[in-house]
């Protein structure tokens, strides 16, 4: 027993300095990288809510949205969106409660603001980013008129893109119900 007391203050006095090492290394950090500038973090900040909060100025319609199309998705998603090597975006035969379901734009994606983000940040595969905010919104007008949600010269913009009502807009359970005003 007085041989396990005697490690006790030798302990105490190791964690200590141990402690008051790990906190200035802590505050010095790694010297990996460099700092982000504020410029920099409000550039990738570009997450758009389902609400339409942070969507950009801009618009487009689906007829403008067909020659972005063609140029940058046709080769991955197929002739009018019927998937090739990527996903089916359009045409879905079957609905979500059949046995074989088509999960496309329309039978699937809950918000077309969800549309607008993930293009803009993900699409084209080979390039993400590359499309203006134009391009953008008018290849999602495109994709939404594929799947009958819109007309042909119906423009999308911040105000009108927040208000399609996307067929599944119910069809998932929303557990943020109280904290969301979409509609």
């Amino acid at each position: 027993m007085i041989k396990k007391m005697r490690w006790i203050p030798v302990i105490l006095v190791l964690t200590l300095v141990g402690t008051d090492v790990f906190a200035a290394g802590a505050a010095e950090g790694p010297q990996l990288g460099q700092a982000v500038s504020k410029e920099e973090i409000a550039r990738w900040e570009i997450s758009v809510m389902p609400d339409g909060e942070g969507l950009p100025v801009g618009k487009g319609t689906a007829k403008q949205g067909k020659s972005v199309y063609q140029t940058h998705c046709l080769s991955c998603h197929g002739k009018n969106g019927l998937g090739d090597s990527a996903d089916q975006l359009a045409g879905a035969e079957f609905g979500l409660t059949d046995e074989y379901p088509d999960k496309t734009i329309g039978t699937y994606w809950p918000y077309a603001t969800t549309l607008f983000d993930f293009s803009r940040r993900s699409m084209p595969m080979h390039a993400p980013g590359i499309l203006t905010d134009n391009e953008v919104y008018a290849v999602t007008a495109f994709l939404l008129y594929l799947n009958g949600i819109i007309g042909l010269t119906d423009e999308m913009n911040a105000k009108t893109l927040a208000k399609v009502k996307m067929p599944n807009r119910d069809g998932f359970i929303n557990v943020y119900k109280e904290n969301q005003k979409v509609d």
